[in-house]
């Protein structure tokens, strides 16, 4: 930490280019912290500094390169790597910067800050009859840029991409301060290097993304969800693919594994559907289609040996789905704690990686319990814990380690949406082999020769 006089000069220095009301000091603690506080994870920081505009976030990094502060994008804190955790400087948070700059609905597309919630976007093109298809969970409190930072994904992924797909322009702020934008309102691009890839999913390691440009699609006539429920892992795996073969493109396919089904199950809508691998799919479309492809899906089910179906539909839609976004929580509430991590394998590697997780609970001594987004390979293992005990923790812990090494020797993953952050940095190397990192280190340098943007991730 910086000591007073510092503190105080800077303090001064960033409230004359964002407001006094824009500076805080000392940080707030709950700018401390991201979705990763349940693990103990906080960190540290002398100021937040919450700029109204893209000409302030620029002034900001242009004082902070100028002064080797360390610069922390945070959007709604909802990550789970440890991504907005500062490790010094300051937090730069992109609330105040929430307007929309332009709606498009008859050209499908939207410009929009960083700061806008997910959820409000959601809101705001529905009422035009369009869909911005990401939906990473917590989209009340995620933000549009954060969203971009993470190329955060969800259940709808598997047929509409990640943030990444939606994404035709950003702009953003570079060191030493320096407005770079790249795309536009256009659909098509391909003039120079793929800079929104590269900012796109970079955690703020790269630049501050401070608004984006969004391709929107209508929004489909009706979504048809149908659940089946399955004997065991094996048999519920076997079922993800025979939906990939069934002719359909599923608008998603989800799981819930035997027992995290057991803990979460009584909530179902229409009361639990008993013991088992549960596996969650939805057709969307025309309501033509959408009834055509749930009954496709359905009978891919029925042939791939469920021992029930159920197919809701009116209000039981939109139940099914808060029953899907309750699960974390309810699984948390189990034991009080846990420790959720985030690896993909390839698909037909699935079943492997769900019996390795739980092997890998079993000799720690710890219950394991996974969902997550079978179709992309997208495990979300959480390994159950008291609050508190210390050993619990530690072994939790080492489960994680060995769960990334598993992903590995699948041909997978140690991250599937969540990112790398400060939780999986020393796993990066190994998932991109010694050509891959010297590529990542001298983008790095690149756009950030001081590395001064989020120190420690990446």
């Amino acid at each position: 930490m910086m000591a007073g006089v510092e503190a105080g000069r800077h303090h001064q220095a960033l409230a004359a280019i964002v407001g006094a009301a824009g500076v805080r000091s000392p940080a707030p603690r709950e700018y401390l912290s991201d979705g990763t506080a349940g693990r103990g994870l906080e960190g540290w920081a002398d100021l937040v500094v919450l700029p109204g505009s893209t000409d302030e976030v620029a002034a900001v990094v242009d004082h902070c390169y100028a002064n080797d502060l360390a610069i922390t994008t945070r959007g709604g804190g909802t990550g789970f790597a440890g991504g907005a955790v500062p490790q010094g400087g300051i937090v730069l948070g992109t609330e105040r910067m929430a307007r929309v700059r332009a709606f498009d609905p008859l050209l499908w597309r939207i410009h929009v800050e960083a700061g806008l919630p997910t959820a409000e976007l959601q809101r705001l093109v529905r009422g035009s009859g369009l869909r911005f298809p990401p939906d990473p969970g917590a989209a009340e409190q995620s933000q549009i840029g954060g969203n971009v930072a993470t190329n955060a994904g969800g259940p709808h992924a598997f047929k509409y991409g990640t943030t990444r797909a939606w994404v035709t322009g950003i702009e953003a702020v570079i060191p030493p301060g320096e407005v770079v934008t790249a795309g536009g309102p256009l659909r098509k691009d391909v003039a120079g290097y793929d800079l929104i890839g590269l900012l796109t999913g970079s955690e703020g390691t790269l630049g501050i993304v401070t608004a984006v440009w969004l391709r929107l699609i209508p929004a489909a006539e009706a979504a048809l969800p149908v659940a089946g429920l399955f004997p065991g892992s094996e048999a519920g795996c076997a079922a993800v693919e025979a939906l990939m073969g069934s002719g359909v493109v599923p608008a998603c396919i989800e799981y819930v594994d035997e027992p995290a089904l057991a803990a979460v199950g009584r909530g179902f809508p229409g009361g639990a559907p008993g013991p088992g691998f549960l596996v969650l799919t939805e057709a969307d479309g025309s309501a033509a289609e959408a009834v055509a492809g749930r009954d496709a899906l359905r009978e891919a089910l029925d042939e791939a040996g469920a021992t029930w179906i159920a197919a809701p539909e009116g209000d039981g839609i939109r139940a099914l789905w808060t029953w899907r976004d309750s699960i974390s929580p309810r699984v948390t509430a189990v034991r009080g704690g846990k420790l959720a991590e985030d690896v993909a394998v390839p698909v037909d590697r699935l079943a492997e990686a769900l019996r390795g997780a739980t092997e890998i609970g079993g000799r720690h001594g710890l219950e394991a319990m996974s969902w997550g987004h079978a179709g992309d390979g997208n495990i979300h293992t959480s390994y159950l814990v008291a609050p508190g005990d210390i050993g619990q923790q530690g072994r939790a812990e080492a489960a994680c380690e060995e769960l990334f090494d598993l992903a590995l020797r699948l041909g997978g993953t140690v991250t599937g949406e969540h990112g790398i952050g400060l939780l999986k940095r020393s796993h990066l190397a190994q998932r991109l082999g010694p050509a891959g990192q010297r590529l990542n280190f001298a983008i790095k340098r690149a756009f950030d020769p001081k590395g001064l943007l989020n120190p420690g991730k990446g």
